[in-house]
């Protein structure tokens, strides 16, 4: 018999799940996975006896534990600690093989049956899969709500607000990372040329990469992801060859890609995906990492994020609701400019969820097509639909499907909270479309606005900013221009954070339909602030460290004046950056000082300072090694 990869909704019950557990011995254990405030999955082991003995009461309410194990910062506190687990029946569940331990009934590896849950505190839902959950509800209401406030809206798309059997929230997402051979070290010269002479893009896979890449994609078609590519991505360099035939060194960028879902399955999806590619590459010798920056100088690991929305009627038709119903005559529905606008007025409220770790802000930089403004592009023109790379969150059209009508948003990356990212867009989406819709507005009169100068002062959109561009942001336009024309992007996790802080009435809008709380705003603030704080001092400062203090005096007696220069500059930044004095404390002490007595933003200050000459040292010490005999 076959492995079981997963279980549907329609199995979800005691007759069904006990016929399955008992004809694959294989699965040992089951896992309620909740997904707390920081974006962390449980994982704990509960055997499979236990559970098929107390199925009723562990599928109705689920299994209790306390909130030491979850980041639920000033909810599930040291007196009020209780966490409940319950399963959620309306996605698909799924089972995590591991094959280092095999069962010795029938020789397959041995599984865990892993159950998307909700985490419940004082009898509230409070962690990210129920954020998600409850913007999904929220936004079905609301559309319905409209269409039935303006019934000639739904008349124009052709269909009554009362046939609408459901509003469907549709994302997907694309994976990329990094795959190299164990303890093998960068060479950033060189993959910076690579990717400047685009060697690697898009270019046939070769050796053990190719192989697991082949797993991998097969792995997640078991998984009933249905992936529909992979590929080579912007970085790496050309594997070398060991004396043995076998490929030794290995440090290549891929993307992997699946098909779209609800967007809370979707989120869920995004799990599976990234524990199973994980595996495969682990279990062939090689190591996998999804950080957003994972090497300064070459490309980083982003991890668009494609959002939709469409009515399901009773009679089974589907409508999407960003399709203008002529798509030659419009880019986008009054629902779609709505939503468009609805995100990029608000992304400063949208952000602090997409980006909230110093390695997302590594990878947020001008250059390497880092989406860093809040900018949209429609295309150059309706008939041929473009793409403009440079911008923060384009429009994706198909003229020849009229469902496939969508947003990409850009800038997360792999380890964005998902769950998170995808809430806040929509409820800044639904926020732009309730706006529109009551304003009455056409697509032409909305096309214009989303289009206009700044300065022009216009409905919902700010003043002073502008929101598209059909041309590269980066190369059209100074750093300066940018930021006048489309705002200051953040730069540091505190700046990004103090969004939230300083949003006024706006940050309310998460709360729409009940979808975000405060409480649980509260402890993301907590949660995030508390990573970054502690990372800077226990981490990137350390590594730092380590970095200048393998910076080591090279050259003789054969040396240039050049070399002696360089160096003395090397070590002047060197003392500027970590070493202390009586009279003088080094920019690494600053900030960790400011830490301490929570001076947040002279440390954000600080750090940026930190980031920038870390950069200039790095390249100066690469020019100095280049001249050395």
């Amino acid at each position: 018999m076959n492995r079981v990869f997963y279980i549907e909704t329609k199995d979800q019950n005691k007759v069904n799940l006990t016929k399955i557990l008992n004809d694959h011995p294989e699965i040992k254990f089951v896992s309620l996975m909740g997904i707390d405030i920081g974006g962390n999955g449980t994982d704990e082991k509960i055997p499979i006896s236990m559970f098929i003995k107390d199925m009723d009461e562990m599928l109705e309410i689920g299994i209790q534990t306390d909130g030491s194990s979850v980041e639920l910062q000033g909810i599930a506190t040291l007196d009020n600690a209780r966490v409940d687990l319950v399963p959620d029946k309306e996605v698909r569940w799924f089972v995590d093989y591991n094959y280092d331990y095999y069962c010795d009934i029938n020789g397959k590896p041995v599984g865990t049956l892993r159950i998307p849950s909700f985490l419940i505190h004082n009898e509230k839902m409070v962690c990210s899969r129920s954020i998600l959950k409850r913007t999904m509800e929220g936004f079905e209401n609301r559309i319905i709500k409209l269409m039935e406030e303006k019934p000639e809206l739904a008349k124009k798309y052709g269909f009554k607000s009362d046939e609408i059997e459901k509003v469907l929230l549709t994302s997907a997402t694309e994976l990329e990372l990094w795959v190299q051979t164990p303890d093998d070290k960068a060479d950033i010269e060189a993959l910076s040329t690579s990717q400047t002479l685009k060697e690697q893009y898009w270019k046939r896979t070769t050796g053990l990469v190719r192989t697991v890449l082949e797993k991998s994609i097969e792995e997640l078609e078991n998984y009933g992801l249905e992936p529909e590519m992979g590929h080579k991505e912007v970085g790496g360099i050309a594997n070398k060859v060991g004396t043995t035939g076998k490929l030794k060194y290995v440090m290549e960028q891929l993307e992997i890609d699946w098909k779209y879902s609800t967007a809370l399955q979707t989120a869920d999806n995004e799990i599976v995906a990234r524990e199973v590619i994980e595996d495969v590459f682990r279990r062939h010798g090689l190591e996998v990492t999804f950080m957003a920056k994972p090497l300064e100088g070459v490309a980083g690991n982003g991890e668009h994020t494609h959002i939709g929305a469409a009515v399901k009627l009773k009679d089974g038709k589907i409508i999407n609701l960003f399709t203008p119903v002529d798509m030659k005559k419009e880019f986008l529905s009054e629902i779609g400019y709505g939503a468009l606008m609805g995100i990029l007025r608000h992304y400063d409220i949208v952000n602090p969820f997409v980006s909230s770790t110093n390695d997302s802000f590594n990878r947020l930089k001008p250059g390497f097509e880092a989406p860093v403004c809040i900018v949209t592009s429609l295309g150059n023109n309706k008939i041929i639909p473009s793409r403009n790379r440079s911008i923060l969150i384009g429009v994706i059209r198909d003229m020849t499907n009229k469902l496939a009508t969508r947003f990409e948003l850009r800038a997360p990356n792999p380890l964005s909270n998902t769950y998170l990212v995808i809430a806040a867009t929509y409820q800044a989406a639904l926020d732009g479309i309730t706006a529109v819709i009551k304003e009455g507005l056409s697509e032409k009169e909305l096309e214009d606005i989303i289009s206009k100068k700044p300065g022009e002062d216009v409905f919902y959109l700010e003043k002073e900013k502008a929101y598209r561009s059909e041309r590269d942001v980066f190369e059209h336009y100074t750093q300066d221009e940018r930021d006048k024309l489309f705002g200051n992007a953040p730069a540091t996790v505190w700046e990004n954070l103090e969004n939230l802080n300083n949003g006024g009435s706006r940050v309310n809008l998460l709360k729409e339909e009940g979808a975000f709380t405060e409480d649980l705003i509260r402890s993301y603030k907590m949660v995030i602030l508390d990573k970054w704080s502690n990372e800077l001092i226990g981490r990137i400062i350390p590594n730092n460290i380590e970095i200048l203090r393998s910076f080591k005096k090279l050259h003789t007696d054969l040396a240039t004046d050049l070399d002696v220069i360089n160096w003395e500059k090397i070590n002047t930044m060197r003392v500027e950056l970590m070493k202390d004095s009586t009279s003088k404390l080094s920019l690494f002490t600053t900030i960790a000082n400011a830490i301490k007595i929570k001076d947040y933003e002279t440390a954000s200050v600080k750090q940026k300072e930190m980031n920038d000459k870390m950069t200039i040292i790095r390249n100066k010490y690469t020019e100095y090694k280049r001249n050395i005999i």
